[in-house]
């Protein structure tokens, strides 16, 4: 960045790691920050930042991080603190967690999903009034 340039950083972004295009990794990854995986990982992942696992990517193993966009494959459990994003050219097979989850049309996705949401108004009148407990969803492809 240039001296004087008025472009400013999110602290997650400083913090990206990238696995590139040809590396494979087999072992636990873990640690502060973001990561974008553009090769292959087996094993588990635990991040504090994001993950991102692009088009023709592949991750084995369970998932932990703050939000995690899916472009590519990935095949495991994800639990995350915030949204996550299931992309068109997405193979996702596992169970998911977080705080919003989008499937995009053309993923596929085989797996559960697990999101607390509330009842429409309409809904919760018929059920007795639980629009406030947790929903557990299936999906699958």
């Amino acid at each position: 960045m240039a001296r004087g340039s008025t472009t400013t950083h999110r602290e997650s972004d400083a913090a990206e790691s990238l696995i590139g295009r040809g590396a494979r990794i087999r072992g636990r990854v873990h640690g502060d920050g973001a990561l974008r995986v553009e090769g292959s990982v087996e094993g588990n992942i635990q991040l504090t930042g994001d993950l991102e696992i692009e088009d023709g990517a592949s991750v084995t193993g369970d998932v932990e991080a703050s939000s995690l966009v899916v472009s590519g494959q990935l095949t495991g459990d994800v639990t995350s603190r915030g949204p996550v994003t299931i992309r068109a050219t997405a193979q996702y097979a596992g169970n998911v967690g977080g705080s919003e989850v989008i499937l995009e049309e053309g993923a596929a996705f085989a797996g559960r999903i697990e999101a607390e949401f509330d009842l429409p108004a309409e809904l919760s009148e018929r059920t007795g009034g639980r629009a406030q407990s947790p929903r557990r969803e299936s999906a699958g492809r």
